[in-house]
């Protein structure tokens, strides 16, 4: 039973990803979120969907793991909660669901599930990924609370994570689409109307995570970097593939800034021109990261000196992180000013216009929000119903408007951090 089903309020619970390269302090700037919206009053859930765990590290604890079963969640502090997703459990745990579902009755499905061992199952891509998506898809169902903070793999890895359930529905739909499954359903082979059951199931499972993950209004992206020249490539592009994926990016945190000291008096010890040269060196990368992404908060979190173990060392790095819902201003930097653009970048949805003409003579125009960082990259196809547009190396499958359907590709071009590509009437299927 539910947190809600007890009597306190249904909440919107919202999710927020920290997502990164690894090593820069994700896990601990997770915590440290949850930690300040926990503050603020509000019930948090961490998740972590990374398969390298290190949640327990950062709060200073070790989870009880029992091999083959599904961890639940842990209370670290009221109001606080923790769950290290074990994805290959799930699996396992899924897979011996449907097992049992096949082997009701008498009948033979003509198939012997049995005869897998559900770790071969992982190598299918996207699975383990879909699999803990889903779980935390359902936590932010239950409405036990008012944000749920994910800790993700990798960036690279995440974002092809994002991509997988419009991947997995759009093959499914051209392999084997809704009105198909719904007459195996209803048919009187009973191996088809169980199959077709069981992908109903998982199109549910995933259409929820897909929606939940493209909900600006729910969903949210931290990108955590360091200021670092390699780390400012890495942040646009994320950027830019955030974008063109739909996901809402709120804000870029730069982690592991060194904190502004006085000025020395008299000549500097050399371990002060150490520090004060690297911080100079930090806060041009910052400066830089700012102007290329104008549009998205850059935030910074200071070095703490010693690593941040355990709720009482991640509090004090709390104060100075804004979480969705809490936004615990940090005190601005003396050399960056506190200049900042409002926190959270939509991407949108393609939008489609009429530019000009009429009939035959028509142009329409798909526009879509693309802050592309190299444009050599920037790839499109026309397949069937769908576009396909790629740059800095992300693929997003749209499916085009009905009108943009009977027409043809005439030109494409980026228009500042815009997309527009244009078509005109086919006349082969446009109407007369």
């Amino acid at each position: 039973m539910t947190r809600a089903a007890h009597g306190r309020a249904a909440v919107t619970t919202r999710l927020e990803l920290f997502i990164g390269k690894g090593g820069v302090g994700k896990t601990t700037l997770a915590c440290a979120a949850a930690i300040a919206a926990v503050q603020a009053g509000q019930r948090v859930l961490v998740a972590s969907i990374d398969q390298a765990h290190s949640l327990g590290d950062a709060l200073g604890f070790r989870f009880e793991h029992d091999p083959g079963a599904v961890a639940g969640v842990v209370t670290v502090a009221p109001g606080f909660d923790v769950i290290e997703i074990d994805s290959l459990a799930l699996l396992e745990d899924r897979f011996r669901d449907v097992v049992r579902l096949l082997a009701t009755g008498d009948h033979d499905h003509g198939v012997d599930l049995a005869a897998l061992d559900p770790a071969e199952l992982t190598g299918l891509p996207g699975v383990q990924e879909l699999l803990a998506l889903t779980e935390v898809a359902q936590f932010a169902g239950e409405q036990d609370w008012d944000l749920i903070i994910v800790d993700c793999p990798p960036s690279a890895d995440m974002l092809r994570i994002v991509t997988a359930p419009d991947t997995l529905l759009g093959y499914l739909e051209r392999v084997w689409p809704a009105h198909a499954r719904v007459l195996s359903a209803t048919g009187t082979d009973v191996r088809r109307a169980v199959l077709a059951a069981t992908v109903e199931r998982i199109v549910l499972a995933v259409t929820a995570i897909r929606d939940l993950l493209a909900d600006p209004h729910r969903t949210g992206a931290r990108l955590i970097t360091g200021a670092e020249r390699v780390a400012l490539a890495e942040s646009t592009r994320v950027r830019s593939a955030a974008a063109l994926l739909g996901m809402r990016l709120d804000a870029v945190v730069v982690n592991k800034v060194l904190s502004p000291v006085p000025a020395p008096e008299g000549p500097p010890h050399p371990a002060v021109d150490w520090y004060l040269q690297r911080r100079a060196e930090q806060l041009e990368v910052i400066a830089d990261l700012r102007r290329r992404i104008p549009d998205v908060a850059v935030t910074i979190a200071h070095h703490s000196g010693p690593e941040p173990v355990g709720p009482r060392a991640l509090a004090a790095l709390a104060q100075a992180l804004p979480v969705r819902g809490n936004p615990a201003a940090a005190a601005a930097d003396p050399m960056l000013g506190d200049a900042a653009p409002e926190s959270g970048e939509a991407a949108g949805e393609p939008e489609v216009r009429w530019e000009s003409g009429t009939g035959l003579e028509s142009v329409f125009t798909l526009r879509l929000r693309l802050p592309v960082v190299d444009p050599g990259t920037l790839r499109l196809g026309r397949v069937e119903d769908d576009v396909i547009v790629g740059a800095d190396g992300v693929r997003r499958r749209l499916r085009l408007a009905p009108v943009l359907r009977r027409c043809t590709v005439e030109g494409a071009e980026l228009d500042g951090a815009q997309l527009v590509v244009r078509f005109r009437p086919d006349p082969e299927v446009w109407p007369q």
